[in-house]
């Protein structure tokens, strides 16, 4: 953990929050215009992985790219990435800072407004700023408070309790392979699923039940058709002719709800004339 000495800044400009155009191509810091650069290939990538990492988590309701921040009246800020206080049908800039703010170092960062805009974010209310640095190795500066500040990289977890439901590994701000990851499992998430090994336990549970229900019919349908041959010879050695496919589908529908004996006990009772009145009559299928 460091501790970094946030930077004097000269005193206060002329310029308020009111009079700064929603168009415009700068943010204003005590009332000073900072003049925003377009962003490089490099930091314009990272930023929308970062956006696809977090903004996919089950806790995120609102999450906003380059959106301006109202921090005070003198004061508009657009972190590269916020995480919630975006409210989409709000007029005007967004009021205070988000929970959590993410900012994109690369190359040509002014480190002295780097640091006045984290002083400024938890000045407004921030829990968490994040700096991403896309130079050198790359990795994660956390700042849980204006001034302190530890690193994460790599498979490395951080944290933002109350604002994100799980963890994310470093790499899933600047990494589009680990953000696709990990907004996959924010997906199965959402849905009720711990991970992708528990999709696929529920489609083997349920491939396994159907089988079973497909097998449980098959079973007895073949039953019925075993079942039926030797009625069939009985009926027509009775009647002395063969049965029609009409009358073999009323001895196949009888047999789901009467015994095969019980209708072998019907045949040999009536007489053969009654018999084919039994087969003919639709009430005694």
């Amino acid at each position: 953990m460091s501790k970094n000495k946030g930077l004097e800044m000269p005193g206060r400009g002329p310029f308020l929050a009111k009079d700064l155009p929603e168009d415009s191509y700068y943010e204003l810091s005590k009332g000073h215009p900072v003049r925003l650069a377009p962003a490089g290939k490099t930091h314009g990538s990272a930023n929308v992985t970062g956006a696809l990492a977090l903004g996919s988590d089950p806790m995120v309701l609102e999450l906003g790219v380059d959106v301006g921040h109202e921090l005070a009246t003198d004061t508009v800020r657009a972190p590269d990435v916020s995480v919630g206080n975006v409210a989409p049908n709000e007029k005007g800039w967004s009021k205070g800072a988000p929970p959590l703010a993410v900012e994109y170092a690369d190359r040509g960062t002014d480190e002295r407004d780097l640091q006045t805009k984290i002083e400024e974010y938890f000045g407004a209310g921030a829990k968490f700023v994040w700096v991403v640095r896309l130079t050198g190795e790359r990795r994660v500066e956390v700042y849980t408070e204006a001034g302190v500040m530890t690193e994460r990289s790599g498979d490395e977890l951080i944290e933002a309790p109350g604002i994100l439901s799980a963890p994310v590994p470093a790499a899933a701000m600047y990494d589009r392979g680990v953000a696709l990851d990990v907004s996959l499992r924010n997906h199965l998430a959402r849905s009720g699923y711990r991970d992708l090994d528990a999709v696929r336990q529920e489609g083997i549970e349920k491939g396994i039940e159907k089988g079973i229900e497909k097998g449980i019919e098959k079973g007895i349908e073949k039953g019925i058709e075993k079942g039926i041959e030797p009625l069939v010879h009985l009926f027509e050695r009775r009647l002395a002719r063969t049965l029609t496919a009409a009358e073999r589908t009323t001895i196949a529908e009888r047999l789901q709800t009467v015994s095969a004996a019980r209708l072998g006990d019907v045949v040999l009772d009536l007489e053969p004339s009654a018999l084919a009145a039994w087969l003919a009559d639709p009430s005694a299928r």
